[in-house]
């Protein structure tokens, strides 16, 4: 059995540095900031957080959005030939389910992925 004390503990929000430090402690502790778990849920977050920092002036992070960077990646990634007019949380939902996963777990992965994705672009256009 594993000690809650070894694990990471969430930043409080005036240290985070944007959504995606954000989305890193939601990975901590999933069931303290997304109800029932849902990728839909987390969605809803993600665009309130778009919202506010364009409310608020902030640089707004687009990655989430309904046409952005994370949503162009995802719909190949998941064998889509056209965007998804539900949305990529609804998206993600249908193909945990198909496949047998927790969606908040695939959803996590699949950032990974995309974060990995992205790197890797920036490493090649600076060379």
């Amino acid at each position: 059995m594993t000690s809650n004390a070894r694990l990471p503990k969430p930043r409080p929000l005036h240290e985070l540095g944007g959504v995606h430090d954000f989305l890193d402690d939601v990975r901590l502790r999933p069931g303290m900031y997304v109800r029932g778990r849902s990728v839909l849920h987390l969605q809803s977050i993600l665009y309130g957080y778009s919202v506010a920092c364009e409310i608020h002036g902030a640089p707004t992070v687009t990655d989430f959005d309904r046409r952005g960077p994370f949503s162009e990646w995802l719909w190949p990634r998941l064998g889509m030939q056209y965007e998804s007019s539900l949305g990529w949380a609804v998206e993600i939902e249908r193909a945990a389910e198909a496949a047998g996963v927790e969606p908040l777990d695939m959803f996590f992965d699949l950032l990974d992925e995309f974060r990995a994705a992205r790197a890797n672009t920036a490493d090649q256009a600076a060379r």
